[in-house]
């Protein structure tokens, strides 16, 4: 039986050399070949090594296995890129690759239990010594949970063994770790507002401006399509319409609704009334009700409509239903612009001939490009670079987004041999279409770092169109440990670094600032979008994200997915996919009823991040797995008091608490959480004093909010040990304090560390 086995590996190791010899992988992607698999098990080692871990497993008799576990997982992580490589012509490779990133998160939830048990020790103890805290494990460690966790990872420790056993059969190589690129931090990201450096497009707008001032004259409204394929820049065309001032003078109402891959004509059209009388339209989802109120609030005003990536093929959707409804209100000259990649959608809505947009000329490409790649000076300083770059733009074909996100990608290198090494990638010479760019793309994905990588195929997780904050994503990013620092407070820098270096890569993009007002407080956010393409590409390269509706049509199960955004409507549809235990990372749940929202829970015991229904909070609080949980988000409810049980939340960094109107105080034990990185308070009215001894938080980095109090622990002397704080802090109560000098009403102070 061994010799069968023996010849059947060999045989494996044999073709699969064959198969790479005959299709070589061109040497750049020799360098890059690591998947996201990669940082996963690099995490998961590194957590083996914790001191805290360390601690615990040592007193619970598991040292050795800990240590065992560490090694494997070391030996693995050398070989991974290989594997990489091999999995793309070997399916077994491939196969053993999926069970070990089964593990790998079944050993990351086994060493989180014990860094959580160390922690929940040290609390209990105040501020201790690490010899105390090895005495106080000795004396109280409960048999039952060595017991527990023995179990635990000896099932890790069996399955990694025998993956390990397999991998040496396969011959792989070991590769040196190489060094992750430091790309140096731009000052420059505010300057380069991409919406007023836009290339090429001048002609196109100004075809476009005078066809809709041209049908003034027409009675009914008229539809011009914009079309072409992902990526030419047909929204950027239709903004810069839409912001022209002759368009401005012209139009007495001007709305823009993004459509994407949802054509709910209900939806659109209270989505047109709200933008009409900047308001919410609460009516019923009656389509008669709906027409008069638009019949009402838009009258014989001349309007235009922006809808903005349509996708919608049934002709009948449009033509019975929203075409009456759209194309009966305004005055003469009302206009709506579609914009497209469908010549179908164009033909079904248009009456005015679709404009077509074209790629960009030879000498736009090579200026868009270059204001991206030679940002840093390259261009003066070595002319071959600037061959090459001429040569890399003849390949993107004149795409604005392939355009952006190459140039992006070269900025940060200097070297001649690295832009040759690029140049030389087939990056879709002979494919047209959507497969070309998304080459281009996933070269520029493969020269991310291992975090980055693993931080951009997170934005697979929210919907196409979906609005994202800044400050979330990198709490989300920590949270799933996608961020990794030594110093807890540097942990929200490097986040926004890696932010910053998304969005200058393009694949974040419409970045925006934002003032927020609660009352008569307010404070600045930054929020952006992903291009359809880039989303594309983040579902192309993870499977770890997924939708209830994705899951339904593959008929799958929830046992794979990491990470979910739910609505209320697919909650009800939660409970028959829950079968069994899921490793669900990262849930995010809006709204709905807390009995399918408690089903969910019970079966989520890895969660790293949870948004709980304001309306469930309460009623699935002992359904929470809490021992892992880095992210909660309890904004928008109605609850007067947290639970206590958040104080156990020891590993817990960021607590949103936005706009909780009713809440009166926070839980007086929550000092413990010394964790704690981001505390979101704003809209927080009606709180009337913080926890005890507030000031042993002095990990935060985000406090919105504090409430002064005369009493012992709850005064305006914590603020003194809080030294990581870098955001706008509003301070109420100061009436309390008994100096005649203060001022006697909220202020705001910014503090930078």
């Amino acid at each position: 039986m061994l010799l069968v086995a023996f010849l059947f590996f060999h045989m494996l190791k044999f073709f699969s050399s064959k198969i790479m010899l005959q299709f070589p992988i061109p040497p750049i992607y020799k360098i890059m070949a690591e998947s996201l698999l990669l940082p996963l098990v690099r995490g998961v080692a590194g957590k083996a090594a914790d001191a805290l871990v360390e601690t615990v497993t040592r007193m619970c008799g598991l040292d050795d296995d800990r240590q065992t576990l560490e090694r494997r997982l070391l030996a693995v992580e050398s070989k991974l890129a290989n594997a990489e490589e091999m999995s793309e012509t070997n399916p077994y490779v491939k196969s053993w690759m999926k069970e070990l990133k089964s593990v790998a998160y079944q050993a990351d939830d086994v060493l989180d239990d014990f860094q959580y048990e160390a922690l929940r020790r040290q609390s209990k103890i105040g501020k201790s010594t690490t010899r105390k805290v090895l005495s106080y494990i000795m004396r109280h460690s409960p048999l039952l949970f060595r017991f527990e966790m023995s179990r635990k990872l000896k099932n890790v420790l069996k399955t990694i063994n025998k993956l390990v056993k397999e991998m040496n059969m396969f011959g792989l190589e070991s590769s040196v770790r190489r060094e992750e690129r430091q790309h140096p931090w731009r000052q420059t990201h505010s300057k380069l507002d991409e919406t007023t450096q836009i290339f090429g497009r001048d002609d196109d707008k100004e075809v476009v401006v005078k066809l809709l001032l041209d049908q003034q004259d027409q009675r009914r409204v008229q539809v011009l399509p914009i079309i072409g394929m992902g990526g030419l820049g047909k929204t950027t065309l239709a903004k810069m319409v839409y912001n022209d001032q002759e368009v401005q003078q012209h139009f007495e109402l001007k709305m823009w609704h993004c459509v994407s891959d949802n054509f709910d004509f209900i939806a659109l059209l209270k989505s047109i009334i709200e933008l009409v009388v900047s308001g919410r339209c609460d009516m019923p989802d009656m389509i008669e009700l709906l027409q008069k109120k638009l019949e009402q609030v838009i009258g014989q005003k001349r309007f235009m409509l922006v809808l903005d990536d349509v996708w919608n093929e049934d002709e009948r959707k449009w033509e019975d239903v929203l075409k009456p409804l759209l194309c009966s209100v305004g005055g003469p000259g009302s206009v709506i612009i579609v914009t497209t990649r469908s010549l179908k959608v164009a033909s079904i809505m248009q009456t005015l001939r679709p404009h077509k947009l074209a790629c960009l000329s030879e000498q736009d490409s090579w200026e868009l490009f270059a204001q991206k790649a030679y940002s840093n000076g390259a261009e003066q300083e070595q002319a071959e670079l600037v061959s090459i770059g001429r040569r890399i733009v003849n390949k993107c074909k004149g795409v604005p987004l392939a355009l952006k996100t190459m140039g992006g990608l070269l900025s940060s290198y200097q070297q001649v041999q690295e832009w040759k090494a690029i140049e030389e990638n087939d990056i879709g010479d002979s494919v047209r279409g959507k497969d070309e760019i998304m080459s281009i793309l996933k070269l520029s994905y493969k020269h991310l770092s291992s975090e980055m990588k693993q931080c951009f195929t997170f934005l697979a997780f929210f919907p196409k169109d979906y609005v994202m904050n800044k400050d979330m994503l990198i709490q989300l990013w920590m949270a799933n440990g996608f961020i990794q620092e030594k110093r807890p407070m540097e942990l929200t820098s490097r986040g926004e670094f890696i932010f910053d270096e998304l969005v200058w890569r393009s694949f974040l993009q419409d970045k925006q600032e934002l003032t927020i007002n609660y009352g008569a407080t307010s404070y600045v956010t930054i929020n952006c979008k992903m291009h359809d393409l880039m989303h594309d590409l983040a579902k192309d390269v993870t499977d770890e994200c997924a939708s209830i509706e994705e899951l339904n049509q593959q008929k799958a199960l929830l046992k794979d997915v990491c990470h979910m955004q739910v609505s209320k409507a697919e909650l009800e549809q939660i409970s028959g996919l829950c079968k069994g235990r899921t490793i669900l990372r990262t849930l995010l749940a809006p709204s709905g009823s807390h009995k399918d929202f408690k089903v969910l829970l019970q079966v989520s015991t890895s969660l790293r991040a949870l948004h709980c229904p304001p309306s469930s909070i309460v009623n699935c609080n002992k359904a929470i797995y809490a021992k892992h949980l880095r992210y909660l988000d309890l904004s928008w409810s109605e609850i007067t008091e947290l639970p206590e049980s958040i104080c156990v939340l020891y590993n817990l960094q960021t607590l949103r608490l936005i706009h909780c109107e009713e809440l009166r105080q926070l839980p007086k034990d929550m000092a413990r959480l010394r964790k704690l990185i981001h505390l979101h308070l704003s809209g927080c009215d009606r709180l009337e004093r913080m926890s005890p001894n507030f000031g042993l938080l002095n990990s935060l980095h985000i406090l919105t909010t504090f409430v002064v109090d005369t009493r012992e622990g709850l005064g305006i002397e914590q603020l003194k040990d809080l030294q990581n704080l870098s955001n706008r802090l509003e301070l109420l109560n100061l009436d309390k304090i008994e100096s005649g000098r203060m001022q006697k009403k909220p202020i705001l102070i910014r503090r930078k560390t």
